[in-house]
Order: C-alpha cells, then sequence, then structure tokens
C-alpha cells in the first residue's frame, strides 16, 4: 500500500449524476481490475473508496456518482487540484481463471471495473462479453467504450428506455453469450440474482461501507463459506462459491 498524491486532469460528467476523474502522478501506477483506491477529502474523516476502470502510465481512470457530501465535493474540483490516494487496495478479478470466453456483468457503476478487466482478458487473449444494467438510459456509461475496445455490450434498463427491458440476467437470457466464466460487480440483489442463475464459475465484487479501507479496523467484515472475511483487504473480489447469500 502506497499514499500517493494525484492531480486531477479532467472530472467530466458523462452520465446522470455520474463523472469521469482523470487523475496522474509522477511515475508508473500498477494496479489490477476489481482493486481500488482510497481518496481523502478536505474536510471528511473517512476516506472514499472507489474502483478503478483504467490505469494510465502514469495515472488513473475513476468513474464515481454523486450520492453524498462528499462525492458531491468531488464533483465540485477542478483540473489541476491535488487528490492524496491510498493504493493499490483490495483483490482483484482474476482473468487467468477464464479458459476461452468472459462474460462481464455490472449494474450502475459496477460497469467501471469491468473496463480494466476487458483489457487484462484480451491481453490474455480471451474473448469478453459484457452486460451492463442501469435504472434509465440517461444512467448508461462504459457502454461505448468496452465497444471501442471490440468488446459486444448488452444493454437492459429497468424502464425499457434502452436495449432489454428488466434486468441484466434478462439481457443475459435474450443476448444467449458463450462463457465459460462470469465476473460481476453491482448492486448486491442484481450479483444475487446472476450467481443463482448461472451455473459458471464466476467472481463476484462485495461492497460494504468502510473505514480504514486497508483490513485494520474490520468494518467492512463479512461471512463467507471460508468464515469471516475482510471486503476491502480480502477482497472486494471474491470467489462465487465464497459468497454467502
Amino acid at each position: 500500500m502506497q499514499k500517493r498524491i494525484f492531480h486531477i486532469e479532467s472530472n467530466d460528467p458523462v452520465a446522470r449524476d455520474t463523472f469521469r476523474l482523470v487523475l496522474r502522478t509522477g511515475g508508473p501506477v500498477v494496479m489490477r481490475s476489481g482493486q481500488f483506491v482510497d481518496i481523502a477529502l478536505p474536510g471528511f474523516y473517512l476516506r472514499r473508496p472507489i474502483s478503478v476502470s483504467d490505469v494510465l502510465p502514469d495515472g488513473l481512470v475513476l468513474y464515481y456518482k454523486v450520492v453524498g457530501e462528499g462525492t458531491r465535493l468531488m464533483a465540485g474540483m477542478q483540473s489541476g487540484a491535488e487528490l492524496e490516494l491510498l493504493l493499490p487496495l483490495g483483490s482483484g478479478f482474476r482473468p487467468e481463471k477464464c479458459r476461452d470466453n468472459a462474460l462481464l456483468i455490472g449494474g450502475g457503476l459496477g460497469a467501471a471495473p469491468l473496463y480494466l478487466l476487458a483489457k487484462e482478458l484480451l491481453a490474455l487473449g480471451k474473448g469478453a462479453t459484457a452486460v451492463l444494467g442501469f435504472n434509465k438510459a440517461d444512467e448508461i456509461c462504459l457502454a461505448d467504450e468496452l465497444r471501442a475496445l471490440g468488446v459486444p455490450v448488452h444493454i437492459a434498463t429497468l424502464d425499457g428506455s434502452a436495449g432489454t427491458k428488466g434486468f441484466v440476467t434478462d439481457a443475459i437470457a435474450a443476448g444467449k453469450p458463450e462463457y465459460d466464466r462470469f465476473y460481476t460487480c453491482g448492486p448486491l440483489p442484481m450479483m444475487k440474482a446472476v450467481c443463482l442463475a448461472l451455473e459458471a464459475p464466476g467472481d463476484v465484487s462485495l461492497e460494504e461501507r468502510m473505514g480504514c479501507g486497508a483490513g485494520f479496523c474490520y468494518g467492512c467484515t463479512v461471512i463467507t463459506a471460508s468464515g469471516p472475511r475482510r471486503v476491502c483487504a480480502d477482497g472486494p473480489v471474491f470467489d462465487k462459491k465464497e459468497v454467502l447469500w
């Protein structure tokens, strides 16, 4: 774990209440898909954990949604502003576990870490298909970015304003993608439905409220098939077989 200073290159809205944050630092950054950073914000005691969407030669790309006072403060930050990050944190996805073709399933901003995962899978010579779920069309993000990598993308929206009307499981049933392993990140009810519906093995990225973000406080502990595990340090990515719904 490192404490490093980054500077904001851009901080732009890309969907409803959703921002794309590009950060640069002095030197290379090494992180895996599924890992996250913890951002210190002025005036707030606890840091904000945010998953990494892409790694640049000297920086990171993050996506975040404005849901509270901390992220509202972030949304107002301008280019050149300085942020202190702890990184790399957590365990990542395991693209090497995929044999031939992966199914990437994201709900809302759960799509963010799947972009870097897609790049890792393609670099290993694996195929990938993405299924992304949102409430409405104006919340859709990262679909075009994934398509630019050559990854087919299926969209599900609850109100039917884009793609398949319904849930990601409906879009999977409609698209019938080929895959031997799935990777999922998003709301817990969505991931539970995915794990119960799909027989294939998979990686699940859990989310819990965190204190330290580095495994010291045990505030994000969940009970798994292997006993108590810390989401921030032992996860956030767990094997599907470990998650007790």
